[in-house]
């Protein structure tokens, strides 16, 4: 794949804050990259200087090759950009701002009308085409910022945020259309809600406090989590009989810790921990076997995200100040 954006120890300062702290990174034609963290975390700001909204501090930002501020021109031609907010002309209809918008693009004719109506139908504005847009609400406002985002066909797209204010279904039609986009293009978005990062991603940044803490694949970070390849193992045994079931896990050679989570006359249910980089489930399935235990469930876990995202970033946010 064909590195298109390339940042290289981006910095942007305001005063005395350091809102993005010597950030690097390449994202590839075909990849989704969820920009993760707090708020404040600097993932504004940097989406605002890969578009050339916001000029850097120091660093540098190139696309397909282009330098943001050596040529912004060609940099924004190959750019669609959904702002925090999705801020559009109020008074515009849907139907006027998207016409308004292919000019500004460079769009006439045949071509111009196309795509017009290829990005109504596809964001769906249909019902709402011919009603001044201080009058939508929060979700179609985002469906027409997502709409002027996508209109001319970009290379890239830089989405703050942008299933903000939508219902599951509209977030649903949001995530298959940027899955069905991103093959083609590179797309880089924000986005508070880590299930989004399952959704669409292939891959996810973590940033906090201005800088990068953590960057993979959504399996490469669910592997750091501590739930990673943890096994939940429920049993219709008898209550006398746990003090010698969790024995025998604890027992186990690659088993690290065991937490109980629930111990009835009929029912016991643990979670059991593996050392690090192991696998329990094969010793723990030969000793449910060996000993007849009667399972109702074995659960594997990959690892939990949001887990994840809450000790990094609250690692970060406990250092002392220098």
């Amino acid at each position: 794949m064909n590195t298109i954006i390339d940042i290289k120890k981006l910095c942007k300062q305001f005063d005395s804050l350091i809102a993005v702290d010597d950030v690097s990174f390449q994202v590839k034609k075909g990849e989704v990259l969820g920009f993760l963290g707090p708020n404040g975390a600097g993932k504004s700001t940097t989406m605002k200087m890969i578009t050339g909204f916001l000029s850097p501090t120091s660093g540098t930002v190139t696309v397909d090759g282009f330098d943001i501020t050596q040529n912004p021109l060609a940099v924004k031609r190959r750019i669609g950009y959904l702002p925090e907010g999705a801020p559009a002309y109020p008074d515009m209809t849907p139907a006027s701002f998207l016409d308004f918008i292919a000019q500004i693009r460079g769009l006439t004719g045949k071509e111009k009308s196309n795509r017009i109506a290829d990005t109504i139908t596809r964001v769906n504005l249909e019902s709402v085409l011919h009603q001044s847009i201080e009058t939508l609400s929060k979700g179609f406002k985002r469906r027409v910022g997502l709409a002027q985002a996508i209109l001319h066909d970009p290379e890239v797209l830089i989405l703050d945020e942008p299933t903000d204010g939508l219902d599951p279904n509209q977030k649903h039609e949001v995530r298959s259309l940027i899955k069905n986009m991103a093959q083609e293009k590179v797309i880089i978005l924000s986005t508070h809600i880590l299930e989004e990062v399952n959704a669409v991603c292939s891959r996810a940044i973590i940033i906090a406090d201005g800088k990068i803490l953590a960057d993979g694949t959504p399996a490469e970070l669910e592997a750091k989590s501590k739930y990673h390849n943890a096994v939940t193992i429920s049993l219709q045994e008898e209550l006398n009989q746990a003090g010698s079931i969790r024995q025998t896990l604890l027992k186990l050679p690659n088993v690290n810790k065991l937490e109980t989570l629930i111990e009835t006359d009929s029912r016991l249910s643990y979670q059991v921990f593996p050392k690090t980089d192991r696998s329990v489930v094969a010793e723990i399935s030969q000793q449910a076997r060996e000993k007849h235990w009667k399972v109702e469930e074995l659960h594997v876990e990959r690892g939990r995200l949001d887990e994840v995202f809450r000790t990094v970033t609250t690692d970060v946010a406990s250092m002392p100040l220098n």
